[in-house]
């Protein structure tokens, strides 16, 4: 399965969808100009990585930033894990936010309440 690497902008998100080393994160801002567009492959690959998933899965989010167009899509990734556990997959969902991002942190929960995944809510400093 191909690795997926895209480096992150001011305007999206840096993306590792690494199978063979277990390394699945989003991280940054995410407001792209198109952003079916910028998904489309992500999901597709998570798709695929569905039909054949590792013993564990650990997905990191550590966004600074998204905008609404984004949290539609970033549901849809959460929406493909959440099926990875209905069938029985281990998977768990790290959500990173800095400790003074309360939108951020409410952020995670909302996302947590939505999707039947387990949820670590994870709080770093910007130091």
């Amino acid at each position: 399965m191909q690795t997926i690497k895209i480096s992150g902008t001011d305007d999206t998100p840096g993306v590792i969808l690494d199978k063979e080393n277990g390394l699945f994160q989003i991280t940054g801002r995410s407001l792209p100009e198109d952003v079916a567009a910028f998904f489309e492959p992500i999901l597709e690959w998570m798709a695929a990585y569905a039909e054949d998933p590792l013993e564990k899965t650990i997905f990191d989010f550590k966004l600074s930033y998204f905008n609404t167009a984004s949290s539609k899509l970033l549901l849809d990734v959460l929406l493909n894990l959440e099926e990875m556990v209905e069938e029985g997959h281990d998977v768990t969902v790290r959500w990173y936010y800095p400790e003074d991002d309360e939108d951020m942190e409410e952020a995670g929960e909302e996302y947590a309440d939505i999707v039947e995944v387990p949820f670590e809510q994870i709080s770093y400093s910007l130091d």
